[in-house]
């Protein structure tokens, strides 16, 4: 990978964690209790509102696990260890990294994996 690639993927990575860190800022107004007073708010309101926030939990899990590893990503970078498959050490194909710059494994380790 030359010096042009690792400064795209390091743009993207910057990108990519600004937009997650962004969401996260309003994750916390729709994460707010739900009111159980049901005299307020009928019994299906209240169940939306619940199953809302549900998803609106799994959604910030997911955007802090991706911050993680763009974090990880990012600090590959400055070690020059970014690009390389951390099961088997080989390098991962450019058009993986294009499309998720904080993958971590080659295409072969990954199917490997999920078996």
């Amino acid at each position: 990978m030359n010096k042009v690639n690792i400064e795209q993927m390091k743009t993207r990575l910057l990108q990519q964690r600004a937009e997650l860190e962004e969401l996260e800022a309003s994750y916390k107004e729709s994460s707010k209790p739900v009111e159980l007073d049901q005299s307020k708010v009928g019994r299906l309101s209240r169940m939306d509102a619940m199953q809302g926030q549900q998803l609106a939990m799994e959604a910030a899990r997911r955007r802090k696990l991706k911050l993680v590893n763009i974090e990880a990503a990012l600090r590959r970078l400055k070690t020059d260890e970014f690009g390389y498959c951390l099961e088997c050490g080989e390098e991962i194909d450019c058009r993986r990294l294009e499309f998720d710059p904080a993958n971590t494994l080659c295409i072969d380790c990954a199917e490997n994996a999920g078996k």
